[in-house]
């Protein structure tokens, strides 16, 4: 497996938000996401390849029960399902942030991030002509998430850009056709510095409010700025 990084953190966004954690964070993804804060695993994959054994390794050298197995999109990530079930053996709680294009197909998971991505994320056809049409024919699989939110205990996040970001999200949640609780759906406002956070942070608390969703924080760029390893 291409493997960004593994580092020993606190989980910054969602449910478990300030929770001592393991990240995983595998190299490659299937979406271009303009606004991707990772890009040295998605836009330009980089890493070394490693074994499940290798990871996993390095992984128990934390006492930490939590482990995030994150990316890049690490659905699409060779014995991804070899890995979350080993660490799932070794009593590891397993949460998997995905964008939640790439079915589930059994993989160990204690806790499904969902992070589908909305119009706001597609990249500059001007400049990526051929990922912009195929990031918009990937990016929201409702059928796919469906089997997700059907299989494990399970959180929806979706990154905010605009108010308007909000009326799409209540457009793809009744597409679930599921029941989804107002509280398992948590917006997070986009951005990569404090200053850009609280601007948003202004108006979408507010929707949230109104809307009756959760705001999401996100506390890696609170406590740490936008870096690798955090």
């Amino acid at each position: 497996m291409l493997i960004s990084e593994i580092f020993y953190s606190l989980q910054g966004e969602g449910e478990l938000s300030g929770v001592p954690s393991v990240f995983v964070r595998t190299s490659g993804c299937n979406l271009r996401c303009t606004w991707c804060d990772t890009p040295y695993a998605s836009w330009q994959p980089e890493g070394t390849l490693r074994t499940v054994g290798d990871i996993v390794a390095e992984v128990v050298r934390h006492s930490a029960p939590h482990v995030v197995l994150t990316g890049g999109e690490p659905m699409v990530a060779p014995e991804i399902r070899d890995l979350a079930g080993e660490l799932k053996r070794l009593g590891r709680h397993v949460t998997i942030e995905t964008a939640g294009t790439v079915a589930p197909g059994g993989i160990a998971c204690d806790l499904a991030s969902l992070s589908p991505k909305l119009l706001n994320s597609a990249p500059d056809p001007r400049q990526h002509t051929a990922w912009r049409r195929k990031h918009e024919a990937l990016r929201w699989q409702p059928r796919i998430v469906r089997e997700w939110l059907d299989a494990y205990p399970w959180q929806l996040k979706f990154v905010v850009t605009q108010p308007a970001d909000v009326d799409e999200i209540e457009g793809m949640l009744a597409q679930l056709q599921r029941d989804v609780p107002r509280p398992k759906v948590l917006l997070m406002p986009e951005g990569t510095t404090v200053a850009a956070l609280r601007e948003r942070a202004a108006w979408l608390s507010d929707l949230c409010k109104q809307r009756g969703f959760r705001y999401a924080p996100r506390l890696q760029i609170e406590l740490y700025g936008n870096k690798r390893g955090t």
